[in-house]
């Protein structure tokens, strides 16, 4: 791919999310949802391999279904309401939908499938850049129409991802798919407090990318995709794994690192909202 093409793509992403972030219409914010997708695309099947063309084909149909649901949701709110106003969700089954479509874009449970497999199948520039960049534009929208959505599918979805999360990375050896299995658990502390603080959510997430942006810059500098890889790293550069480690134990959420300040907060919301239990669960 040549430098020229590239400046269009890594353009049309950027320009994707913040059309995305700045508008008001359903349509209009779709549209921006499309672009993302489309220009990211060349950049996951960039490596020519198997894997990749793999990676690419179940990154496309996801987020294309996702996409679909995002617009059947604002056409039968449109129906019922008359109104493209994204802050105009009134409709109970649109929300849901809309919702669901959301966590689909983002890959939280339940339907967080492809992301450990198309992170296994790009470079680590790209899964940064799906793990980072592009959860922004549906954070953004699910936090405008937080207060539509029930809490109850929050919620549910919330404690889904954070368990899947927590339990899929625990027998894996490859990086990639740790660092997706560390995603969905992020998402599932976000989307559990999105029903009850949006800012709080919005804090936790920036925090996440934050973390996660060096550990997957260093893991590129050292060109290391496995554990095995990892621990022959100790070697070589002793300060940047050391550093991983330390910023792996952050984004789990282990005190006294900046990555406990957001989940503790979480959990403080959660008692406080008489919701003892589910912090109990989340912990």
């Amino acid at each position: 791919i040549t430098p020229a093409s590239m400046t269009i793509v890594f353009l049309s992403i950027t320009i994707g999310t913040i059309m995305t972030m700045s508008s008001s219409n359903w349509l209009m914010a779709w549209i921006g949802l499309e672009l993302n997708m489309l220009a990211i695309l060349p950049i996951i099947s960039k490596p020519k391999t198997t894997r990749a063309s793999e990676a690419t084909t179940k990154y496309f149909l996801t987020q294309a279904t996702a996409s679909a649901m995002m617009l059947l949701s604002s056409t039968i709110n449109v129906w019922q309401t008359g109104n493209w106003n994204i802050l105009e969700l009134k409709n109970k089954f649109s929300t849901t939908i809309m919702a669901l479509s959301l966590m689909m874009k983002m890959g939280a449970a339940p339907i967080h499938f492809w992301l450990p497999e198309v992170l296994q199948g790009t470079t680590l520039q790209t899964a940064l850049l799906i793990t980072t960049w592009q959860k922004i534009a549906p954070i953004t929208l699910m936090y405008m129409i937080s207060n539509n959505i029930q809490p109850t599918i929050l919620v549910s979805a919330g404690i889904l991802s954070m368990i899947i999360g927590g339990l899929g990375g625990i027998n894996q050896t490859q990086l990639r798919k740790m660092m997706a299995y560390s995603s969905i658990n992020n998402l599932g502390w976000t989307i559990t407090i999105m029903a009850f603080s949006p800012n709080m959510a919005l804090m936790n997430i920036c925090t996440y990318i934050i973390m996660t942006t060096p550990i997957f810059l260093m893991m590129t500098n050292m060109s290391t995709k496995t554990l095995q890889n990892l621990s022959t790293t100790w070697t070589t550069s002793m300060t940047m794994t050391l550093s991983i480690a330390l910023l792996m134990l952050s984004t789990s959420g282990l005190p006294p690192f900046t990555g406990f300040m957001p989940k503790m907060l979480i959990l403080n919301e959660l008692i406080s909202q008489k919701l003892t239990t589910l912090a109990t669960l989340a912990i």
